[in-house]
Protein backbone atom coordinates (compact mmCIF):
# COMPACT_ATOMS: atom_id res chain seq x y z
CA UNK A 1 0.00 0.00 0.00
CA UNK A 2 1.45 3.35 -1.04
CA UNK A 3 1.83 5.93 1.75
CA UNK A 4 0.14 8.79 -0.11
CA UNK A 5 1.28 11.44 2.36
CA UNK A 6 4.92 10.62 1.67
CA UNK A 7 4.51 9.49 -1.93
CA UNK A 8 6.37 11.03 -4.83
CA UNK A 9 4.52 12.95 -7.50
CA UNK A 10 4.93 10.00 -9.88
CA UNK A 11 3.57 7.54 -7.31
CA UNK A 12 0.54 9.70 -6.64
CA UNK A 13 -0.18 10.09 -10.36
CA UNK A 14 0.04 6.33 -10.77
CA UNK A 15 -2.52 5.84 -8.01
CA UNK A 16 -4.84 8.24 -9.84
CA UNK A 17 -4.17 6.53 -13.17
CA UNK A 18 -5.19 3.08 -11.90
CA UNK A 19 -8.23 4.43 -10.06
CA UNK A 20 -6.92 3.91 -6.53
CA UNK A 21 -6.89 7.66 -5.79
CA UNK A 22 -10.20 9.42 -6.48
CA UNK A 23 -10.37 11.97 -3.65
CA UNK A 24 -8.86 15.38 -2.85
CA UNK A 25 -5.07 15.71 -2.68
CA UNK A 26 -4.25 18.21 0.13
CA UNK A 27 -1.64 16.80 2.48
CA UNK A 28 -0.54 14.17 -0.06
CA UNK A 29 2.90 13.85 -1.74
CA UNK A 30 4.28 16.43 0.66
CA UNK A 31 7.14 18.39 -0.86
CA UNK A 32 5.88 18.00 -4.45
CA UNK A 33 4.23 20.80 -6.39
CA UNK A 34 0.51 20.34 -6.97
CA UNK A 35 -1.17 21.97 -9.94
CA UNK A 36 -4.53 23.04 -11.29
CA UNK A 37 -5.41 21.70 -14.73
CA UNK A 38 -7.17 23.61 -17.50
CA UNK A 39 -7.59 22.22 -21.03
CA UNK A 40 -9.02 24.33 -23.86
CA UNK A 41 -9.29 24.08 -27.64
CA UNK A 42 -6.41 25.61 -29.59
CA UNK A 43 -8.57 28.40 -31.03
CA UNK A 44 -8.99 29.96 -27.58
CA UNK A 45 -5.67 28.84 -26.07
CA UNK A 46 -4.01 32.21 -26.71
CA UNK A 47 -6.90 33.98 -24.98
CA UNK A 48 -6.41 31.75 -21.95
CA UNK A 49 -2.63 32.18 -21.99
CA UNK A 50 -3.12 35.95 -22.03
CA UNK A 51 -5.68 35.66 -19.23
CA UNK A 52 -3.08 33.83 -17.11
CA UNK A 53 -0.41 36.43 -17.86
CA UNK A 54 -2.78 39.23 -16.85
CA UNK A 55 -3.90 37.41 -13.69
CA UNK A 56 -0.74 35.75 -12.35
CA UNK A 57 -1.91 35.47 -8.75
CA UNK A 58 -4.94 33.21 -9.37
CA UNK A 59 -3.44 31.66 -12.53
CA UNK A 60 0.36 31.23 -12.14
CA UNK A 61 1.59 29.27 -15.16
CA UNK A 62 3.74 26.19 -14.57
CA UNK A 63 3.50 24.37 -17.91
CA UNK A 64 1.68 24.46 -21.27
CA UNK A 65 1.43 21.50 -23.63
CA UNK A 66 1.55 21.40 -27.41
CA UNK A 67 -1.85 20.97 -29.12
CA UNK A 68 -3.01 17.36 -28.87
CA UNK A 69 -0.17 16.34 -26.54
CA UNK A 70 -1.25 15.14 -23.07
CA UNK A 71 2.29 15.14 -21.64
CA UNK A 72 3.37 18.15 -19.52
CA UNK A 73 7.03 17.61 -20.33
CA UNK A 74 8.42 20.36 -18.13
CA UNK A 75 6.47 19.69 -14.95
CA UNK A 76 6.13 15.89 -15.17
CA UNK A 77 7.88 14.12 -18.08
CA UNK A 78 6.05 10.92 -19.00
CA UNK A 79 2.84 11.92 -17.24
CA UNK A 80 -0.56 11.95 -18.95
CA UNK A 81 -3.05 14.75 -18.31
CA UNK A 82 -5.85 12.43 -19.43
CA UNK A 83 -5.40 9.91 -16.62
CA UNK A 84 -3.23 11.29 -13.82
CA UNK A 85 -5.79 13.45 -11.98
CA UNK A 86 -8.07 11.83 -9.36
CA UNK A 87 -11.22 13.40 -10.82
CA UNK A 88 -12.05 15.77 -13.69
CA UNK A 89 -14.80 18.23 -14.58
CA UNK A 90 -16.02 18.72 -18.16
CA UNK A 91 -17.81 21.91 -19.24
CA UNK A 92 -19.69 22.68 -22.44
CA UNK A 93 -20.73 26.28 -23.01
CA UNK A 94 -20.18 27.05 -19.35
CA UNK A 95 -22.27 24.16 -18.03
CA UNK A 96 -20.71 21.38 -15.97
CA UNK A 97 -21.98 18.24 -17.68
CA UNK A 98 -19.75 15.37 -16.51
CA UNK A 99 -17.31 14.34 -13.76
CA UNK A 100 -15.15 11.75 -15.55
CA UNK A 101 -12.35 9.69 -14.04
CA UNK A 102 -10.25 10.11 -17.21
CA UNK A 103 -10.33 12.28 -20.34
CA UNK A 104 -9.98 9.64 -23.05
CA UNK A 105 -13.56 10.20 -24.17
CA UNK A 106 -13.00 13.95 -24.34
CA UNK A 107 -9.49 14.27 -25.74
CA UNK A 108 -8.94 15.81 -29.19
CA UNK A 109 -5.94 16.69 -31.34
CA UNK A 110 -6.58 20.43 -30.92
CA UNK A 111 -6.59 20.52 -27.11
CA UNK A 112 -3.96 22.49 -25.15
CA UNK A 113 -3.29 21.73 -21.49
CA UNK A 114 -2.29 24.33 -18.90
CA UNK A 115 -0.92 23.56 -15.44
CA UNK A 116 -1.33 26.36 -12.91
CA UNK A 117 0.24 26.66 -9.47
CA UNK A 118 -1.76 25.54 -6.43
CA UNK A 119 -1.80 26.70 -2.81
CA UNK A 120 -1.48 23.09 -1.61
CA UNK A 121 2.20 23.50 -2.54
CA UNK A 122 2.99 25.99 0.22
CA UNK A 123 1.07 24.05 2.88
CA UNK A 124 4.10 21.86 3.51
CA UNK A 125 6.11 24.96 4.43
CA UNK A 126 3.27 26.20 6.66
CA UNK A 127 3.05 22.93 8.55
CA UNK A 128 6.84 22.77 8.97
CA UNK A 129 6.62 26.23 10.57
CA UNK A 130 3.94 25.00 12.98
CA UNK A 131 1.09 26.86 11.26
CA UNK A 132 -2.08 24.75 11.20
CA UNK A 133 -3.81 23.82 7.96
CA UNK A 134 -7.37 23.15 9.04
CA UNK A 135 -8.64 21.17 6.03
CA UNK A 136 -5.66 18.82 6.32
CA UNK A 137 -6.37 18.42 10.06
CA UNK A 138 -10.03 17.68 9.32
CA UNK A 139 -9.25 15.37 6.38
CA UNK A 140 -11.37 17.30 3.90
CA UNK A 141 -11.06 19.61 0.89
CA UNK A 142 -10.12 23.28 1.24
CA UNK A 143 -13.08 25.71 1.15
CA UNK A 144 -13.18 27.92 -1.96
CA UNK A 145 -15.37 30.93 -2.72
CA UNK A 146 -16.29 33.18 -5.65
CA UNK A 147 -15.51 36.81 -4.82
CA UNK A 148 -16.36 40.30 -6.00
CA UNK A 149 -12.76 40.76 -7.23
CA UNK A 150 -12.85 41.06 -11.03
CA UNK A 151 -10.03 39.46 -12.99
CA UNK A 152 -8.38 41.34 -15.82
CA UNK A 153 -10.18 40.16 -18.98
CA UNK A 154 -8.46 38.61 -21.99
CA UNK A 155 -10.29 37.63 -25.16
CA UNK A 156 -13.38 35.62 -24.20
CA UNK A 157 -12.19 35.14 -20.61
CA UNK A 158 -13.47 37.46 -17.89
CA UNK A 159 -15.02 36.94 -14.50
CA UNK A 160 -14.48 36.79 -10.73
CA UNK A 161 -11.47 35.61 -8.78
CA UNK A 162 -11.98 32.50 -6.66
CA UNK A 163 -10.19 32.31 -3.30
CA UNK A 164 -9.31 29.51 -0.91
CA UNK A 165 -9.55 30.01 2.86
CA UNK A 166 -7.57 28.82 5.86
CA UNK A 167 -8.49 30.03 9.39
CA UNK A 168 -5.55 31.33 11.43
CA UNK A 169 -4.87 33.54 14.42
CA UNK A 170 -3.66 37.06 13.50
CA UNK A 171 -0.09 36.12 14.49
CA UNK A 172 -0.25 32.96 12.39
CA UNK A 173 -1.63 34.97 9.47
CA UNK A 174 1.37 37.31 9.62
CA UNK A 175 3.77 34.36 9.65
CA UNK A 176 1.88 32.64 6.82
CA UNK A 177 2.08 35.80 4.72
CA UNK A 178 5.87 35.91 5.09
CA UNK A 179 6.15 32.23 4.12
CA UNK A 180 3.73 32.33 1.20
CA UNK A 181 5.40 35.40 -0.32
CA UNK A 182 8.25 33.04 -1.17
CA UNK A 183 5.92 30.99 -3.42
CA UNK A 184 4.60 33.36 -6.12
CA UNK A 185 3.92 30.41 -8.47
CA UNK A 186 1.69 28.88 -5.76
CA UNK A 187 -0.49 32.03 -5.47
CA UNK A 188 1.88 33.86 -3.13
CA UNK A 189 0.68 35.95 -0.19
CA UNK A 190 -2.98 36.14 0.87
CA UNK A 191 -5.24 38.57 -0.97
CA UNK A 192 -7.36 39.32 2.12
CA UNK A 193 -7.40 38.71 5.87
CA UNK A 194 -10.55 39.13 7.93
CA UNK A 195 -14.16 39.98 7.09
CA UNK A 196 -15.36 37.74 4.22
CA UNK A 197 -18.14 40.20 3.38
CA UNK A 198 -15.47 42.54 1.98
CA UNK A 199 -14.93 39.91 -0.73
CA UNK A 200 -18.64 39.47 -1.36
CA UNK A 201 -18.75 36.19 0.58
CA UNK A 202 -22.08 36.08 2.43
CA UNK A 203 -21.58 32.87 4.42
CA UNK A 204 -18.13 31.52 5.25
CA UNK A 205 -19.72 28.18 6.16
CA UNK A 206 -21.11 27.64 2.63
CA UNK A 207 -18.19 27.54 0.18
CA UNK A 208 -18.86 27.48 -3.57
CA UNK A 209 -16.32 24.66 -3.97
CA UNK A 210 -14.73 22.25 -1.50
CA UNK A 211 -15.80 21.71 2.11
CA UNK A 212 -16.50 24.02 5.06
CA UNK A 213 -13.96 23.99 7.88
CA UNK A 214 -14.09 25.02 11.52
CA UNK A 215 -13.11 28.59 12.39
CA UNK A 216 -12.17 28.59 16.07
CA UNK A 217 -12.27 31.32 18.70
CA UNK A 218 -9.46 33.81 18.15
CA UNK A 219 -9.04 32.90 14.48
CA UNK A 220 -9.76 34.97 11.37
CA UNK A 221 -10.35 33.70 7.84
CA UNK A 222 -7.32 34.15 5.56
CA UNK A 223 -7.92 34.10 1.81
CA UNK A 224 -5.57 33.22 -1.03
CA UNK A 225 -6.11 33.53 -4.79
CA UNK A 226 -7.16 30.14 -6.15
CA UNK A 227 -6.61 28.19 -9.36
CA UNK A 228 -10.30 27.30 -9.49
CA UNK A 229 -10.76 30.82 -10.91
CA UNK A 230 -10.83 29.42 -14.50
CA UNK A 231 -13.90 27.33 -13.62
CA UNK A 232 -15.76 30.43 -12.42
CA UNK A 233 -14.61 32.35 -15.48
CA UNK A 234 -15.67 29.51 -17.79
CA UNK A 235 -19.21 29.71 -16.47
CA UNK A 236 -19.30 33.29 -17.74
CA UNK A 237 -17.21 32.91 -20.92
CA UNK A 238 -19.10 29.75 -21.98
CA UNK A 239 -16.44 28.22 -24.29
CA UNK A 240 -17.52 25.27 -26.40
CA UNK A 241 -15.31 22.97 -24.30
CA UNK A 242 -13.28 23.34 -21.12
CA UNK A 243 -11.79 20.45 -19.16
CA UNK A 244 -10.40 20.87 -15.64
CA UNK A 245 -9.53 18.99 -12.49
CA UNK A 246 -12.34 18.72 -9.95
CA UNK A 247 -11.55 21.38 -7.34
CA UNK A 248 -9.11 20.02 -4.76
CA UNK A 249 -8.29 16.96 -6.89
CA UNK A 250 -4.97 18.16 -8.24
CA UNK A 251 -2.36 17.05 -10.75
CA UNK A 252 0.84 16.37 -8.79
CA UNK A 253 4.05 17.22 -10.65
CA UNK A 254 7.64 16.08 -10.33
CA UNK A 255 8.66 19.59 -9.28
CA UNK A 256 9.62 20.07 -5.64
CA UNK A 257 8.10 22.90 -3.61
CA UNK A 258 11.62 24.31 -3.19
CA UNK A 259 11.79 24.66 -6.99
CA UNK A 260 9.11 27.36 -6.74
CA UNK A 261 10.56 29.08 -3.69
CA UNK A 262 12.17 32.51 -3.92
CA UNK A 263 14.27 34.10 -1.21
Amino acid sequence: MVDLRNATGAELRQQARIGELTGPTPGLALGYVQANLVVVPRDIAFDFLLFCQRNPQPCPLLDVTDPGCPEPSRAAPGADLRTDVPRYWAYRYGELIEEPTDLFGWWRDDLVGFLLGCSFTFENALMKAGIPVRHVEQGCNVPMYRTNIACQPAGIFAGPMVVSMRPLTPAQAEAATRICQRFPLAHGAPVHVGDPVALGIADIHRPDFGDPVEVRRGEVPVFWACGVTPQAVAMKARPSLLLTHKPGHMFVTDLRDTDLETR
